[in-house]
C-alpha cells in the first residue's frame, strides 16, 4: 500500500515546495485547502488549483472555516484593519491570524486519520515566519504529540516540515532546484488581481528571489 499524507496547501510558495516535496518522498497527496474568509481567498484558491494541476493532484478538499474571521482579531480576516506596509516591525504583526496553524493541523489530523495517512505536511517557516508563534518547531512538536495521543487508529500521524529551518532565499533556491510551481503560487496578502509587492508577505518573497539571484515570474503592482 502506497503511504499517503495530507498536505495543508494554501497556495503560497512555502507549502507549494512541501507539496514538490512530499511527492518526491513517495507519498500519495491529499490537498487539504482552507477557505478562512481571509482577504485573498478566491485568489489563494485559485493557485492551489493551478499548484494541484502542475504536480498531478487529483486528491483535493477544500473547507470552509469562516468561523476563524468571525472569531476576528488579524488583518488577513478583517477588513477594518489595513495590512501593514511598512515593514517587519512588531514581534507578532496584526497579520497573525489567532492560532491558525493550531486550528489547520487539528482538522488535517481527522482527515489523515480518516485517510489512513501517516504524514501531515505543513509548510511553516520559522526564520522567516514574521514572529508567527504557531510556526515555531516547538509548537510543531507539541501539536504532534497531542494528535497521536487523540486519535483511535494504530497509525502514527508524523507532521513534517521540511523547510521549517529554511530563509526565504534558500526556499526560493530549493523550489528552483526541485521543480516546485513557485510561478503558480500566491503569497500577497492584500490583492488579487496583481500582487501589491508592498505587504510583508510581498517583500519577503521578492527579498528571497533576489538573494537567491532568481527572477519572481508573478505580478506585480510594486516591485
Amino acid at each position: 500500500m502506497k503511504k499517503r499524507a495530507v498536505c495543508v496547501l494554501s497556495g503560497g510558495m512555502d507549502s507549494t515546495l512541501c507539496a514538490t516535496l512530499a511527492l518526491k518522498e513517495g507519498y500519495e497527496i491529499i490537498a487539504l485547502h482552507f477557505d478562512y474568509s481571509q482577504r485573498t481567498q478566491n485568489r489563494e484558491r485559485q493557485a492551489f488549483n493551478d499548484v494541484c494541476d502542475a504536480l498531478g493532484i487529483s486528491e483535493r478538499v477544500v473547507l470552509d472555516v469562516s468561523f476563524i474571521a468571525t472569531i476576528g482579531g488579524s488583518a488577513l480576516t478583517d477588513s477594518a484593519i489595513d495590512v501593514p506596509k511598512d515593514g517587519l516591525g512588531e514581534a507578532v504583526p496584526i497579520t497573525y491570524v489567532p492560532y491558525r496553524n493550531g486550528i489547520f493541523l487539528s482538522i488535517a489530523a481527522a482527515l489523515a486519520e480518516k485517510s489512513c495517512a501517516s504524514a501531515i505536511f505543513l509548510g511553516a517557516v520559522e526564520e522567516d515566519s514574521s514572529g508567527y508563534p504557531d510556526c515555531r518547531v516547538e509548537f510543531i512538536k507539541a501539536a504532534q504529540n497531542a494528535i497521536n495521543s487523540g486519535i483511535a487508529t494504530d497509525i502514527k500521524i508524523e507532521i513534517k516540515t521540511p523547510i521549517i529551518g529554511l530563509s526565504k532565499a534558500e526556499i526560493v533556491a530549493k523550489s528552483i532546484e526541485v521543480g516546485s510551481p513557485v510561478h503558480l503560487s500566491w503569497s500577497c496578502y492584500d490583492s488579487e488581481d496583481e500582487a501589491c509587492g508592498e505587504c510583508d508577505s510581498c517583500r519577503l518573497r521578492l527579498r528571497g528571489f533576489e538573494l537567491a539571484k532568481e527572477v519572481d515570474k508573478i505580478a506585480y503592482k510594486k516591485r
